[in-house]
């Protein structure tokens, strides 16, 4: 049966509901009900800024972030959504919050004025084995007596695997927030309620996901971006392999046997392999390995 609802980790779901001015409140929301405040109150306001941090290399997509916007008190906040398990993404959040830092300065900007970046990200795989809570802020702490003296990073972390709270036992904002983006495309319309309760702002959330009201060219992006996530999936996975150093033909069979499988086109798998149309569609999916 058809989902009502569309899967918010879509990256073009995502911006829809959370980067778009007339969503605004509702990412105003989501970062009040997230983010610890400490120094400063909570957000009123936000600007939506375009997120090519680094221009010069925003056409390599090693430096652009899903959502980047700074508050009525000129804090920056970037916000990513990461579906694929990456390794060296604890670096990658460092490195997008140092760069959003450092433009505050190319912009004609003194030290003394710089403000505060507030990394955010929701991620769809453990990052923290250790840590029992799907969520987790990061601050710089002196070592001796941990005083919070460094205080312009800090990031934020929700890990949707160790969320397992069912429908039933929301009872946190961040609980709902975080059932959202990991069981939104399975919700049923009975269940609403008690996600929602009296806060319109995540129920105008679930609304923004009702695929009944896009149209057909916004559902075929969506798919789009959806075959596309599971085309990087696949490749960060196989990045992943914990086994034996694989070359690189072997590799990129072993994507485009898991892209088959998953219904993905042989025009865009060859696109995103490299390997011919024939390779691929001679894959020998057996139990025992890979043959082409």
């Amino acid at each position: 049966m058809l989902s009502k609802f569309l899967d918010p980790k879509n990256d073009y779901a995502f911006k829809r509901i959370f980067a778009s001015a007339r969503n605004k409140d509702i990412l105003i929301h989501f970062l009040n009900d997230t983010i610890l405040f400490k120094n400063h109150g909570r957000i009123v306001d936000v600007q939506i800024l375009k997120t090519d941090l680094d221009p010069e290399t925003a056409s390599k997509k090693i430096s652009i972030v899903d959502i980047l916007c700074t508050d009525q008190n000129g804090n920056i906040y970037i916000v990513e959504m990461q579906v694929a398990k990456e390794k060296g993404f604890e670096k990658r959040a460092q490195y997008y919050a140092s760069k959003a830092y450092v433009s505050q300065a190319n912009a004609g900007g003194e030290y003394h004025d710089l403000k505060e970046v507030i990394f955010l990200a929701i991620v769809d795989f453990v990052m923290f084995p250790d840590k029992k809570a799907y969520k987790s802020d990061h601050v710089i702490l002196d070592r001796e007596n941990y005083d919070h003296d460094l205080k312009d990073f800090s990031f934020t972390f929700l890990e949707l695997p160790k969320f397992n709270k069912d429908v039933d036992h929301l009872t946190t904002m961040l609980d709902k927030w975080a059932y959202f983006f990991k069981h939104a495309d399975e919700t049923k319309e009975e269940d609403l309620d008690k996600i929602i309760g009296d806060d319109q702002i995540i129920g105008r959330a679930f609304k923004e996901l009702n695929r009944f009201s896009w149209n057909d060219e916004e559902l075929r992006t969506y798919d789009q971006e959806d075959k596309y996530e599971r085309i990087h999936r696949a490749i960060m996975a196989q990045q992943f392999d914990e086994g034996h150093a694989k070359g690189k033909l072997e590799a990129m069979l072993a994507i485009a046997k898991t892209l088959r499988k998953q219904g993905i086109e042989t025009s865009i798998i060859q696109d995103a392999t490299g390997l011919s149309k024939e390779k691929i569609e001679n894959l020998n999916f057996s139990d025992h390995g890979l043959n082409a």
